[in-house]
């Protein structure tokens, strides 16, 4: 492998997919560096972006693997500001452009939908009536915040209550979230599914699989991991998500419905421990090769 490369982490130091993949990058390159995007300034005097007093135009290439530990409108304001490392001729793994058109939730469905893939029923809007004829058409309804990671703030709204209560609990809802994301509850099989994409190549699948304490199968509402293969549609239905984004590493999540598969959401960034835990496969280590490969070509 190449020495004297410069590549950075993009992420949260001290957790584990980040030093992971600094550690990997340190063992393949000699180099380490994690940035944290907090601690970052951007000159636009000079055009420059600064990690404390590193100037990260000087790199050859960063490497996005979170850009914050929560998403919120402040997440799309740091992937601009890489925008403008960018404009230096720096390779960035994945393109911001890319990414701002993932961590919105309206933003990715939108482009999902305008390339007609499979999703649950889904309805956005501002307006309450709106949302009540969804939650009462719907039968269960789930309310999803257009910005948020594994389930966080998602809340599911029943028919079976009251006209009354469901609009006390859609105004609640709304508070914090006033453009609301509601999505019709999907049975799902105990499980749903992660499929992992290296530079458009499929890689593998696993299943994150509900331990009966939850409505739903994230690791955060513990949920395990397991190896799964899917059927060659489920591959093509994923495959096709992910190609409407151009990622350089990602994890398309997949559930199998009655009716067919259908995405619930192309992720900005990819999963490693879904990836070593459930399929076996050092994705850290796989994402370092590539990312060397694309910058010495």
């Amino acid at each position: 492998m190449p020495q004297n490369l410069k590549i950075g982490v993009i992420g949260i130091p001290g957790k584990w997919s980040t030093e992971t993949l600094a550690d990997t990058l340190e063992s393949k390159t000699g180099f380490r560096y994690v940035i944290d995007m907090q601690k970052t300034h951007l000159d636009l005097s000079t055009n420059q972006l600064y990690h404390g007093e590193t100037n990260l135009s000087d790199f050859d290439a960063l490497i996005i693997k979170k850009i914050s530990s929560q998403y919120d409108p402040n997440t799309l304001d740091r992937l601009e500001l890489l925008r403008c490392v960018q404009s230096h001729g720096v390779k960035i793994f994945s393109d911001p452009l890319q990414i701002l058109r993932l961590i919105d939730r309206l933003s990715c469905t939108v482009s999902m939908r305008n390339h007609g893939i499979a999703m649950p029923p889904t309805l956005i809007t501002e307006d309450k009536d709106a949302a009540l004829n969804a939650v009462q058409n719907y039968h269960e309804a789930v309310f999803k915040p257009l910005y948020s990671t594994k389930a966080r703030g998602m809340q599911i709204i029943s028919a079976a209550q009251n006209e009354k209560k469901i609009l006390s609990a859609i105004s609640a809802f709304q508070k914090n979230n006033p453009m609301m994301y509601i999505q019709q509850k999907v049975n799902l099989p105990g499980r749903d599914l992660g499929l992992v994409f290296l530079g458009g190549e499929y890689l593998g699948a696993y299943a994150r699989v509900n331990q009966g304490k939850t409505w739903n199968t994230t690791i955060h509402h513990g949920g395990k991991y397991a190896l799964y293969q899917p059927d060659d549609t489920i591959i093509a239905l994923a495959q096709q998500a992910q190609d409407i984004f151009s990622l350089d590493f990602t994890t398309v999540d997949v559930a199998e419905t009655d009716d067919g598969p259908i995405v619930f959401e192309v992720s900005a960034f990819g999963g490693f421990r879904g990836a070593k835990e459930g399929i076996g496969i050092d994705a850290a280590s796989l994402y370092a090769d590539y990312v060397i490969r694309e910058i010495t070509a």
